[in-house]
């Protein structure tokens, strides 16, 4: 059945094909969802390092990159395989710091695979577009988080409508001043 919002899901809720990668980003979170799929592709070679992003918050008693990391061993991820950012508290600070690491560790990522929740996919692409070159390739590659928010039920509950609004909000707030950047 199509809803008059579908433009709305096509929007917020997407994915893309995936391909080799230099690096597998994951902008923070205490879900696991978010480690559990960026050690899948790692395992898979779909890329050498994945890069997750988070410092304190209140959702885990480490920092997020540390949760994050402490996943990704556990499901057999060598540690120096991740590479470490644990001060950003937002997700432009994900991006902006995650550039910041590649370029200590000498990473030019020309093709890059972004591990996200689903109902954050486009906010958090756009995000990282700001920091990164304009050539890089991305490949979004989103999870189902706690929420249990999809493309297909986000619609039918008042919380995970909150939840799906207030990402759509934050994408009109944050990227007001970075649209005609984009354009030069």
């Amino acid at each position: 059945m199509a809803y008059p919002f579908d433009c709305i899901s096509d929007f917020m809720f997407f994915e893309t094909a995936l391909e080799q990668a230099d690096v597998i980003l994951v902008p923070g979170g205490s879900q696991p969802q978010l480690m559990e799929r960026a050690a899948e592709l790692y395992r898979r070679g779909f890329a050498p390092y994945i890069l997750p992003s988070g410092g304190s918050t209140l959702k885990v008693t480490t920092t997020e990159w540390e949760y994050l990391r402490d996943i990704g061993i556990q499901l057999g991820v060598p540690s120096e395989a991740i590479l470490k950012e644990d001060t950003a508290t937002d997700t432009f600070q994900n991006a902006w710091k995650s550039w910041d690491v590649l370029q200590q560790n000498r990473l030019n990522p020309q093709k890059v695979i972004l591990v996200c929740k689903s109902y954050h996919a486009r906010r958090a692409l756009l995000t990282y577009q700001v920091y990164f070159p304009k050539d890089t390739m991305f490949f979004v590659s989103p999870v189902t988080d706690n929420t249990g928010i999809t493309k297909e039920n986000w619609f039918l509950d008042a919380q995970k409508i909150s939840y799906v609004m207030k990402e759509l909000t934050k994408i009109g707030q944050y990227f007001v001043t970075h649209i005609p950047n984009w354009i030069k």
